[in-house]
C-alpha cells in the first residue's frame, strides 16, 4: 500500500483529514456535513482512481488535498440535500400536492 494511503487509513474524522492536508475549514460546515464531505471526497477519489495510480507521492498528496478541498467547498456553497451524496437524498423526491387537493382533506366547516 502507498505510504500516503496507509497514513490516511489511520485518520478517523473529517477534521483529521482536513488538518492532515492543512486545509482551512469552516468548523460549522464540517460539524453539519462531516460524513457528506468524506463521502464526496471518496467519490472524487473513485472518479479519478486510474489517474491517481500514475502519480508519485508528492503529486498524489497534492491531488488528494485538492479533492478534499473541493469536497469541503461543495458544502460551503451548498447543502447536503442539494448535493445528494448519500442514497437517502438521491431517492428523496419532492412531491407537490395541488392546493385544491389539500383543501379536500380538511374537515368541513359547519
Amino acid at each position: 500500500m502507498n505510504p500516503l494511503r496507509e497514513h490516511l487509513a489511520r485518520l478517523s474524522d473529517a477534521e483529521d483529514f482536513l488538518r492532515f492536508f492543512d486545509i482551512a475549514y469552516d468548523p460549522h460546515v464540517v460539524q453539519v456535513n462531516r460524513l457528506h464531505i468524506l463521502q464526496r471526497f471518496r467519490q472524487y477519489l473513485r472518479r479519478d482512481d486510474s489517474a491517481l495510480a500514475a502519480l508519485d507521492d508528492t503529486a498524489l498528496r497534492a491531488r488528494y488535498r485538492g479533492l478534499l478541498q473541493q469536497a469541503h467547498d461543495d458544502f460551503v456553497h451548498s447543502t447536503a440535500a442539494r448535493e445528494k451524496v448519500f442514497k437517502v437524498f438521491q431517492d428523496a423526491q419532492q412531491r407537490s400536492v395541488p392546493l385544491d387537493q389539500l383543501s379536500r382533506t380538511l374537515p368541513s366547516r359547519a
